[in-house]
């Protein structure tokens, strides 16, 4: 199941995603972890600041599920670990929404482009 066009762009618009990838039992939900998302070619994308070694990371491509909360909305949703030339795409999306920070470089370096992950919706 997609995002719809206005979910993308509201949670694009806006800077509050938190993402709570389930526990090792695969039931209960993970701390709400606050974390940067770039909206890129109809796709929703989050990265590891501290790369692979993230724990919310690490959970996420374990579990391969959990919530997100944004723009006031909360979604159950699953995630997948994305490699090759989309990172591209999504660092220009960081560059974009993000050009003003100073965490943007590591943001975009390589031990943050090693743990993104795509974040897609799961019917409710």
């Amino acid at each position: 199941m997609p995002w719809s066009r206005d979910e993308l762009a509201r949670i694009a618009a806006t800077d509050d995603l938190h993402i709570s990838p389930l526990r090792d039992n695969g039931v209960t939900l993970g701390t709400p972890t606050w974390i940067w998302s770039v909206v890129t070619g109809g796709a929703l994308y989050v990265r590891g600041y501290n790369g692979l070694q993230s724990r919310w990371y690490q959970a996420a491509i374990k579990q391969k599920a959990g919530r997100i909360t944004a723009a006031d909305m909360a979604r159950d949703v699953g995630f997948e670990a994305v490699e090759g030339t989309v990172n591209d795409r999504i660092d220009d999306a960081y560059r974009a929404k993000y050009a003003a920070s100073p965490y943007l470089a590591p943001m975009i370096a390589a031990r943050a482009r090693a743990a993104t992950v795509r974040i897609t919706p799961k019917e409710n």
